[in-house]
């Protein structure tokens, strides 16, 4: 944040420029890294208090939160960053504004309200069934009024007849409600209530598994636009910075964006330099430079360095905008799960109606046509079906696999090609450093290490960050910094223990005037006074960092984004025991995405690499149309096209939001094992259904050649016709009993 539009410490600051709503607040007292503001609203309202708490400790910058209500005041840690501390203030001050609308929070509030009320409602239209099913069982032994009997089960047959009537009057065809209204008619007509009291109450427990699973799904986010930023630093006419949403910005704006904010526009940099970080958007693992002239998008994140836009696309027309609403027009099928048995039924009432009524002609005994009516052997199947998704559906959750439908479960079955994003999902989506190796005798590796990290510490760049991470891992000593200038997109030149240190590009020190003994591009030794042949021992998808002491070129250090450690046993079984096909595609570049590749075992003719969201969209879509059921597996904001089209889309618990929300698959684990553990859930659930399946039809088929011929008693065929419905539910049920193996013995 630009000094002269820093929020005034000592008076209370209102956001006038902004429509949400006005919060006032001030700085209280600030030191590099942590901040306190004032905000009387925290003293009055707990509901504000509690989101503004919980909004700030979602920014992964920030280290602490401490809120105290009665000095009205809230106290932030956050990472230190010595170019960006106005900017984080800011930052923090419009996330006080935002928590002062909390429509989102209670918006969610009243939409879990509503699921718990249609929870309460579907039993409660059990208890009318159930009870009818209790008097006329309890009316075989005891004296009770069969009017009343009747009357209940009446009442309790009510929605049936509703459903029935609809079904006939308004959509002019029949359904399974018309049979099952006719088989409950004929059965009361000829005075036995327990068999149409039992029928009701296990279909509509079967109803109320069905629509409680379908609910799994209903939290999903509204309007996936709000990924991108809220607000925009805009230069007015006069040269005066203004904050306003960033809705109201317009093309050829100047939008102001200081380092560790988000740009929320598309555009060229009109003036300034920055290194951002495009993950988010292209997959790239890397930062990249970006100077005037060039393009920037909406959605990506300043690390270092201060831009100047001039805009060009706002809101959904932006880069990051348009891929959101391609996701909103793809083909998404309903998450809901559908009624797969209902459909059945529907095929199988015209057939059991002709029987029921030529048995009815010629015996003119209407127990054997209710008998036939009875055995419509789709009950178990109606029952079974929505038993079974549910199960395995918990079943998975126990796993750590979020799987939002019965339709999900099912095309995740049938997948038989799956293409994986690189950055995030095959690899760990941080920079990590390999190793540190020297170039000369002068100095040790761990003394290189200590004068880089030295060099680089509380910078904000991810291989700074990465270098220190690992100094920290090797308990290396971190020695002041004296002097030191960053120059963005080539790296750092300092004075530590009184010698000059560069870390950087090799571009870097050779603009320095330092000589290179050994070049890497791709890195070929060829000086004869390097110790070692640095080219053998380079990571062929490995980046490098150069360090130059007082003049002379000293060594390097090797970093990398690393794969996950189960990626590569995890790409094996899928390729072995499920004989899937294996794609990668990434917006990262093509020697990258091929040294990944061929480090996993993935043909390098499936390797799609620099593509951006449109174009991903486009690969899973060709593989579509070539016939294949695709899965696809990313964790960003670029990844959400590909997840849209893709038939079984899948993401991390940790990915980003949209992605999350795409998903039909979530890995709440943030680890590729538990992929197998889905597919194999998903296998086993197929094969349940089948045996469902069987164990509904071949009991009711039998019982029905009886009732065809030599007849069969009503209440038989209620025993038939509930007892095989029974078992295929308590058979849909084996998921939820199920021991797994360890993942290492699992067979597909």
């Amino acid at each position: 944040m630009n000094p002269q539009t820093a929020p005034n410490p000592t008076n209370d600051v209102m956001a006038d420029s902004v429509s949400y709503s006005k919060i006032a607040y001030r700085v209280v007292h600030a030191v590099p890294g942590r901040v306190r503001f004032r905000v009387p609203l925290l003293a009055k309202d707990a509901e504000y208090a509690n989101r503004v708490q919980r909004l700030i400790q979602l920014d992964t910058r920030v280290t602490q939160v401490r809120i105290q209500r009665q000095s009205a005041s809230i106290a932030i840690n956050y990472k230190v960053n010595d170019r960006n501390d106005s900017g984080m203030h800011s930052h923090l001050a419009r996330l006080i504004q935002v928590a002062g609308e909390g429509q989102e929070i209670a918006g969610k509030e009243r939409e879990r309200k509503s699921n718990n009320k249609s929870e309460k409602s579907d039993w409660n239209e059990l208890k009318l069934p159930a009870f009818a099913t209790i008097l006329a069982l309890l009316g075989l032994r005891f004296p009770i009024p069969k009017p009343l009997i009747a009357g209940t089960l009446a009442a309790a047959a009510f929605p049936v007849a509703k459903r029935a009537y609809n079904s006939l009057a308004v959509e002019g065809r029949l359904n399974i409600d018309c049979l099952d209204m006719m088989a409950l008619s004929l059965s009361s007509l000829q005075g036995n209530l327990v068999t149409p009291a039992l029928v009701m109450t296990l279909h509509e427990i079967g109803d109320i598994i069905r629509d409680r699973t379908a609910r799994v799904s209903q939290d999903r986010a509204e309007d996936l636009l709000n990924s991108l930023a809220h607000y925009a630093w805009v230069e007015q006419s006069d040269g005066q910075k203004k904050q306003i949403p960033a809705t109201e910005v317009k093309p050829g704006d100047i939008v102001i964006v200081y380092p560790g904010e988000q740009i929320p526009v598309d555009g060229s940099i009109w003036r300034g330099k920055a290194l951002i970080d495009q993950q988010k958007l292209t997959g790239e693992s890397m930062p990249v430079v970006r100077e005037i002239g060039q393009q920037v998008y909406a959605s990506t994140l300043v690390r270092t360095g201060e831009i100047y836009i001039k805009t060009e696309r706002v809101g959904a027309a932006t880069r990051a905008g348009a891929s959101i609403q391609l996701v909103q027009k793809a083909p998404v099928h309903d998450t809901r799960m559908e009624n797969y048995a209902a459909k059945i039924a529907d095929q199988a009432v015209l057939p059991a109606l002709i029987l029921a009524g030529s048995m009815l002609a010629i015996t003119r005994n209407p127990a054997r046509a209710a008998a036939i009516l009875t055995l419509d052997f789709v009950t178990g199947i109606r029952v079974s079906l929505p038993t079974t998704y549910l199960a395995a559906l918990n079943h998975a959750t126990r796993h750590g696999v979020l799987i939002r439908s019965g339709r999900a479960l099912e095309k995740l079955a049938q997948v038989n090609t799956i293409v994986f994003d690189k950055t995030g999902t095959l690899t760990q989506g941080d920079v990590a450093v390999v190793a540190v190796q020297i170039a000369t005798d002068k100095l040790s590796a761990a003394r290189v290490l200590e004068l880089a990290a030295a060099a680089e510490q509380r910078l904000t760049h991810p291989v700074a960050e990465a270098v220190m991470r690992y100094a920290e891992k090797q308990g290396t000593n971190i020695l002041p910094r004296g002097k030191w200038e960053y120059e963005v997109g080539l790296g750092v030149r300092a004075e530590i223990d009184e010698q000059e240190v560069l870390v950087g590009s090799d571009r870097f020190l050779q603009q320095s005037g330092i000589k290179l003994t050994c070049l890497y591009e791709p890195h070929l030794c060829t000086s004869t006074n390097c110790p070692q042949n640095f080219s053998c021992q380079i990571s062929t998808h490995s980046s490098l960092l150069y360090v130059a002491v007082n003049g002379e070129f000293q060594g390097i250090i090797q970093y990398t984004d690393p794969l996950r450690a189960e990626s590569k046993a995890v790409i094996e079984k899928l390729q072995t025991e499920y004989g899937m096909e294996i794609h990668l595609l990434t917006g990262d570049t093509k020697p990258r995405a091929i040294a990944v590749a061929k480090e996993l075992g993935i043909p390098l003719e499936q390797v799609h690499a620099e593509a951006f969201p449109e174009q991903k969209a486009t690969v899973v879509q060709q593989l579509h149309a070539a016939g294949k059921t695709v899965a696809f597996t990313g964790d960003g904001l670029n990844d959400s096209v590909a997840l849209a089209y893709a038939d079984a889309a899948i993401s991390f618990g940790d990915g980003s939001e949209v992605a999350r929300e795409t998903a039909d698959v979530v890995l709440m684990s943030n680890n590729l094992t538990s992929l197998l553990d889905a597919f194999a859930i998903a296998r086993q659930t197929k094969r349940v259904i089948q045996q469902n399946i069987g164990l509904a039809v071949t009991p009711n088929l039998a019982a029905l050649g009886l009732a065809s011929t030599v007849g069969l008693h009503p209440l038989a065929a209620t025993v038939v016709h509930n007892g095989s419905a029974i078992a295929a539910g308590l058979n849909g049920l084996r998921p939820l009993m199920h021991r797994d193996p360890p993942i290492e013995t699992k067979q597909s």
